[in-house]
């Protein structure tokens, strides 16, 4: 394990002293690099000044919350991954750490080796969408009077730039364009761009395509038509 993860640098941002000590001791252990931050302030501070592979936030924290914090490193940063942690089960709370774009969520308490198995899943799907982007040439994608960009995820419209989006929607819109004119699959969608497939990411996910469906209503020719309990389909009218 240790020569698999020794490369692999993690923030871990968390106000609680006990818990703190024993998550950094065995993340350290079982060979990753922590730093460890005790407020969202203190996060963002790290964040900014290095480079890091896996964030961990604690959700409750003073001076800045995990959301927020999570919020202003999206607002840099669209791929890194982020795992929260927090003491709340409300579906509401996990749905809305989706929304800001964490990768997973994990309710206190946990066993470290739960925590071990999520981060290992979440690097592995990583480096696949990474492996997939560059094996897949098709990188440009034509929507109506749109482009899109998929590597750099932006959408142009009338050759001007109007939307850079998030990693989590570039990675939807992808999907749906190379599926063009075609169902695809709730299930497909879930497990390539979350990595799961319950109801809180799925709700999460058609928030998502919320979010599409307006950033594409400038062309009345392109529309994200729901299947209802299946899945979705991005149609171009005249490209049927």
């Amino acid at each position: 394990m240790k020569e698999e993860s020794e490369s692999i640098k993690i923030l871990f941002v968390e106000d609680d002293p006990n818990l703190s000590m024993i998550l950094q001791d065995y993340l350290e252990m079982i060979g990753y690099s922590v730093n460890h931050a005790r407020d969202g302030e203190e996060g963002l501070k790290y964040f900014l000044s290095n480079k890091y592979d896996l964030l961990i936030l604690d959700v409750m924290m003073p001076k800045k919350d995990g959301f927020s914090l999570a919020q202003d490193v999206r607002e840099t940063d669209q791929t890194v991954p982020i795992i929260f942690l927090t003491a709340k089960s409300l579906k509401e709370d996990r749905i809305k750490g989706f929304q800001y774009g964490c990768d997973d969520y994990i309710t206190k308490p946990f066993s470290t080796e739960e925590l071990s198995l999520r981060i290992k899943a979440i690097l592995k799907r990583c480096a696949i969408n990474r492996s997939n982007d560059e094996e897949n040439t098709a990188v440009i994608f034509s929507i109506g009077k749109f482009e899109f960009d998929s590597d750099n995820m932006m959408l142009s419209c009338n050759g001007e730039v109007n939307r850079n989006l998030t990693r989590k929607e570039a990675g939807l819109l992808k999907l749906l364009c190379l599926n063009k004119n075609n169902l695809m699959p709730r299930e497909v969608a879930l497990e390539t761009i979350w990595g799961d497939n319950d109801y809180f990411i799925g709700r999460s996910m058609d928030v998502f395509i919320a979010k599409l469906r307006k950033y594409l209503k400038a062309d009345p020719n392109v529309k994200i038509t729901n299947v209802h309990g299946i899945g979705f389909k991005l149609e171009v009218r005249g490209e049927m």
